[in-house]
């Protein structure tokens, strides 16, 4: 070979490497998703969070490859931890307060964002939304400090006079604990009614949360938002329906079947949280970005859901509805 088409065949390689260097290029993301322990796949929240990756250039199997586990906590948690650490991932992902915790607790150096966490300050995932220190940041769905009374609101607007109000909640979700201890009995005094919390850690207990709901005489009933509750969407809608309880849930998928809707719109959240992996893929560091809050909220009514309750939806609700299901 003449020296000078030697340094072309060089340059070449130095321009445009091998096929086994771009393979070892990709990127390693690792995804936890918690449960009931039923669901295999993404929720319809959750597949938000591929799509966007691909709007920003990052394709599975080019130049991207995500390890997904789905896990229950009370079941294999700690092993989907421990494997997906094992995949040695660039970074990783906990949509919720319990993979957060989980993650957080695995490691200090891989970087972890998180999505869909109340907040992440409480529960010690981050020094502080503006500088969140350490490996974590990510998406909280905090928001001002009544946005539990503005569901308590919309609800007695369904049902003026409401006095007993049950709460849905998972005590195996840490955020819930928290919130349980601290703010119902405040909100409870300021409005000048009784919050009825109402346990459901499995599938199999939701039965009974609502049979005690109703055997408290709780006039209506809120889901707090959980992962076993989002999945149990369902069977959660058709209890309210057994037991004749006007209901307002956290997330938009609800809204099939189920009375009201108000919350954080959960598929942007992991959709903006695609542009923070973006990002630490490219060099930033999860302690130099700062928590984000919600910017999207949702307000369905479904008409057809009031009516079998024997309802009456007021006009000023209809009003302000950024949906109304007929």
């Amino acid at each position: 070979m003449k020296r000078r088409e030697f340094i072309a065949c060089t340059a070449a390689l130095l321009v445009s490497p091998p096929a086994s260097w771009a393979q070892g290029a990709r990127r390693r993301l690792g995804f936890l998703a918690i449960g009931d322990g039923s669901g295999k796949a993404l929720n319809q929240a959750e597949l938000r969070f591929p799509e966007a990756l691909r709007s920003l250039g990052w394709i599975e199997g080019k130049n991207l490859v995500i390890e997904y586990r789905f896990s229950q906590p009370a079941d294999r948690l700690a092993a989907s931890v421990a494997e997906l650490i094992a995949f040695s991932p660039d970074l990783l992902i906990a949509p919720g307060p319990q993979a957060a915790i989980a993650l957080k607790s695995a490691t200090a150096t891989i970087p972890i964002v998180f999505v869909g966490v109340a907040d992440p300050v409480k529960l010690g995932l981050v020094q502080s939304l503006a500088r969140p220190g350490g490996n974590m940041t990510g998406f909280s769905t905090m928001v001002p400090d009544d946005f539990l009374e503005k569901r308590l609101e919309i609800l007695r607007e369904f049902v003026p006079g409401a006095s007993k109000i049950a709460l849905l909640v998972n005590p195996d979700n840490p955020m819930q604990r928290l919130y349980l201890a601290e703010e119902i009995p405040r909100i409870a005094r300021k409005l000048g009614i009784a919050l009825l919390p109402v346990e459901a850690t499995t599938a199999d207990e939701l039965d009974v949360a609502f049979a005690s709901a109703t055997a408290q005489r709780a006039d209506a009933i809120i889901d707090f938002g959980d992962p076993l509750t989002y999945v149990q969407a369902p069977r959660i809608i058709a209890l309210a329906a057994k037991y004749r309880l006007p209901a307002n849930y956290l997330f938009r998928h609800y809204a099939n079947g189920g009375l009201s809707v108000y919350g954080a719109d959960s598929g942007d959240l992991l959709r903006r949280a695609a542009g923070y992996v973006d990002k630490i893929l490219k060099g930033a560091k999860p302690s130099d970005l700062p928590v984000e809050r919600p910017t999207k909220f949702e307000l369905v009514i479904n008409l057809k859901t009031a009516k079998a309750l024997g309802l009456t939806v007021p006009p000023s609700l209809l009003v302000r509805a950024d949906e109304v299901i007929e």
